[in-house]
């Protein structure tokens, strides 16, 4: 075979290579976009059937307005070629503008899109049952237009100029970047709208059950599905070594989903003396989140112990949240994304073979890993914090007394989602 046909031969291979890789983006990112189905059973089932309707209209409208958002405008802050105020943020140069139009790289337009819904749709279900809908969609516009940006543009364009790439940081497919984010965000959302009427009276907590466990159920097993193309998508590239590569993080993430949902079974069987549904649907849910930093940076043993953390870990949180500061999140979104988001990251740290302090690594990416997870919590929480703060003065956080009694399905939107025989919470 002479150097020509070799030539000829290995650039139809990168070629073939480069297809795979982009078709493998694209299936994974379809599978991302089904999660929003996922997060709204959740969300639905875990509360009562009066608020259903506003819990599916909110859940649409992080993907239909970050879609617009995020290609108008947060795409370029997140990926852009120029620096701003030091590398804080990026900004697309402007012969291209903020409008995305690259035809070679729609797939990855598509793939970030529905990851920066998904940090969106994460405080939705903190501030259910409760909340404006005219606030809601505000937030969730400026949380996929700058504030998921801009901290996305800190690690994940991999180079020189993104500050936590720089230290070392690694969050595969991000615990921090994406769920740290919207449970950071969603932490202050449901501190400053308040709990629900009747959750907390005279210092007890009073248990608002959701009304369709099915739903949330179903819910949990979707986003666990969408949750082969969160992690796995992000090998970004298909075809030997990547397939390898991809096939180990999937392998990873359904282990920690899977240890989960076990520990959290078993930790709310010793506790309450039965084992919990709610609490174990959200365990496997913890065990994603957790792995999803390092599923591409630990063995299946590592994968194995971040989600048994996990799991214990969002049943201690939940109640911690609710019963000692008294913060009202109906799903459990703050301890699943952000509390597991948070000690994921920190475990890539001490489970990374490459690195980890129980591999030789010492404790330096232990400490890049705390900080880094930490920035991404603090920003979302600030940013979250200022917007609230301008509605709360302008146009409120909450709906009124009645309104939130009658159910936010009649008052903010004049439908019901159930008919009136089978609506058993009015």
């Amino acid at each position: 075979m002479n150097e020509a046909t070799q030539e000829s031969m290995n650039a139809a291979i990168e070629a073939i290579n480069g297809d795979m890789g982009a078709l493998w983006i694209t299936i994974a990112a379809i599978l991302v976009f089904f999660m929003q189905a996922g997060f709204t059973l959740v969300e639905v089932g875990f509360t009562r059937s009066k608020n259903s309707g506003n819990i599916v209209m909110k859940n649409l409208m992080d993907l239909a307005v970050g879609s617009i958002m995020f290609w108008a405008v947060g795409y370029g802050i997140m990926y852009g070629s120029d620096l701003v105020l030091g590398g804080f943020f990026r900004s697309s140069p402007a012969e291209q503008g903020y409008f995305f139009f690259s035809a070679t790289d729609w797939y990855n337009l598509f793939f970030q899109t529905v990851f920066c819904a998904t940090a969106a749709t994460i405080v939705s279900g903190a501030v259910a049952e409760r909340t404006k809908f005219s606030t809601y969609l505000i937030l969730s516009a400026v949380l996929t237009t700058f504030i998921y940006p801009i901290s996305g543009s800190w690690y994940w364009p991999f180079d020189d100029d993104a500050w936590l790439n720089t230290a070392g940081f690694i969050d595969f497919a991000g615990s921090s970047v994406v769920h740290a984010v919207g449970g950071g965000a969603a932490l202050v959302a449901a501190i400053m709208v308040g709990p629900r009427i009747g959750k907390y009276v005279d210092g007890e907590v009073k248990v608002i059950p959701g009304h369709n466990m099915m739903y949330g159920a179903l819910g949990v097993l979707i986003l666990w599905l969408g949750w082969f193309g969160f992690n796995g998508g992000s090998q970004l590239a298909w075809g030997g070594d990547d397939t390898i590569a991809a096939g180990s993080v999937i392998i990873n993430t359904n282990l920690a989903a899977a240890i989960g949902a076990i520990s959290a079974l078993f930790l709310t069987w010793i506790k309450y003396g039965k084992p919990d549904l709610s609490m174990t649907l959200n365990g496997a849910l913890a065990g994603l989140v957790g792995i999803t930093a390092g599923c591409g940076a630990v063995n299946a043993w590592g994968a194995v112990a971040i989600g048994l953390v996990c799991g214990l870990a969002v049943v201690l949180s939940i109640e911690i949240l609710d019963k000692k500061f008294k913060i009202d999140d109906p799903v459990g979104a703050i301890s699943v994304h952000g509390t597991c988001g948070f000690i994921g990251t920190v475990l890539v740290g001490v489970f990374a073979l490459d690195g980890g302090l129980l591999y030789g690594g010492g404790a330096s990416l232990l400490w890049v890993q705390t900080y880094g997870s930490l920035a991404y919590i603090l920003w979302a929480a600030f940013g979250t914090f200022v917007v609230l703060f301008i509605l709360k003065k302008t146009i409120g956080l909450r709906v009124s007394k009645q309104d939130e009694i009658e159910g936010l399905d009649i008052t903010e939107h004049g439908l019901e989602a159930y008919p009136e025989h089978i609506s058993s919470d009015k």
